[in-house]
């Protein structure tokens, strides 16, 4: 699901959060999509306990969430121009945003847990615990 639908979903239903950002360039991003998150235990755990997005770090699509509007600043400047959901969200101090980012939030979008590597499909149930 998108952030839009997230906080639709956040209306109706309280939920913790798993948000997964990616680029397309992101050799550990594609060995993660196709293997951690193909594995079945993961699938449901995210379906059954989670509200899941899943974002293009790089998307320029602008985002409505929480009465704001999100865009991707860097677009015009930057040859990898990182949305402003990511930098907000997955930014960490004096360190430049790097790919896969997961992470986990309570259901009130509090951060619980954070990873900024590949996961193997082991770590990823251990991050995603309950």
């Amino acid at each position: 699901m998108g952030f839009e639908e997230l906080e639709e979903s956040l209306e109706e239903e309280k939920k913790p959060v798993v948000i997964y950002f990616y680029t397309d360039w992101c050799v550990y991003c594609k060995k993660m999509d196709k293997q951690a998150f193909k594995d079945p235990e993961i699938i449901s755990a995210l379906n059954n306990h989670f509200y899941a997005v899943k974002m293009n770090a790089e998307s320029t699509e602008n985002i409505k969430f929480d009465g704001q509007i999100f865009t991707n600043e860097q677009v015009k400047t930057k040859r990898i121009a990182i949305h402003q959901i990511p930098l907000l969200l997955a930014s960490r101090k004096n360190t430049p945003v790097s790919f896969p980012v997961i992470l986990v939030l309570d259901e009130n979008f509090k951060v619980l847990r954070k990873s900024y590597e590949y996961l193997t499909t082991e770590k990823l149930k251990i991050l995603i615990k309950d």
